[in-house]
């Protein structure tokens, strides 16, 4: 209520001999004004996520992990079974049969192809000798001459089959949702004490405790960041 108005109704109780109203009225303290409600925080950049270390960084959440059959070749359930004994022997997770236990899947595609690399070359050697003598006389008829040739050569002819085997790999780490979290491709011609599938699984092993290494490097994402 206004203060003239506040007056003039206080003023006709009074007249009424309304004195306790009038009082009370006088009593009724102005509304407290509202408080302006906290500013909501600002979003985060598109720009200041990164998708790479969220991945690396939900790696490290991983306990059990379930590697599924792979696509490709005949060699594909092969490299399969050398990758399971890489990780488990690394210590990176517990390998896990049962995809209804694990926290992250193994997926992809591997192969090992069998080629022939063949080597050729070619050299030869010759060498070649000859002389000539002649005598006779101006009035004479008789006349003696003598020629000699000699040649030698030789032709070596080199040809070279090996058998080699290229294996390649391209495997990712999704979560339960189906985000990709990791992600390596690896291919190997075979290394000094290693044949190139069991080569490939060991790269692949590498490759993800480096990333793990990494990850947990990563500073610590907060819900204020």
């Amino acid at each position: 209520m206004k203060p003239g108005r506040r007056t003039a109704a206080r003023q006709l109780l009074l007249g009424f001999g309304l004195t306790s109203l009038a009082s009370a009225d006088d009593a009724i303290p102005p509304p407290a004004p509202q408080a302006a409600p906290p500013p909501s925080p600002a979003p985060v950049p598109a720009s200041n996520v990164d998708p790479v270390g969220e991945g690396l960084s939900q790696l490290l959440r991983i306990r059990r992990l379930h590697i599924e059959a792979l696509t490709g070749g005949e060699a594909a359930s092969q490299i399969r079974d050398m990758i399971i004994s890489a990780i488990q022997s690394a210590g990176l997770f517990a390998i896990t049969e049962n995809s209804e236990r694990a926290d992250a899947f193994l997926r992809g595609t591997a192969e090992d192809l069998v080629f022939n690399e063949q080597f050729q070359s070619s050299e030869s050697i010759g060498l070649r000798s000859g002389f000539s003598a002649g005598r006779g006389a101006v009035t004479g008829r008789n006349s003696e001459r003598a020629a000699g040739n000699v040649g030698i050569s030789q032709d070596e002819n080199v040809r070279i089959q090996e058998r080699k085997h290229e294996a390649v790999a391209a495997v990712r780490i999704v979560n339960k949702d189906g985000d990709v979290l990791w992600s390596t491709t690896q291919e190997s011609l075979g290394a000094k004490f290693r044949g190139a599938s069991a080569d490939v699984a060991d790269k692949i092993t590498r490759q993800l405790r480096a990333d793990l290494d990494k990850a947990r490097k990563l500073p610590v994402r907060t819900a204020s960041n």
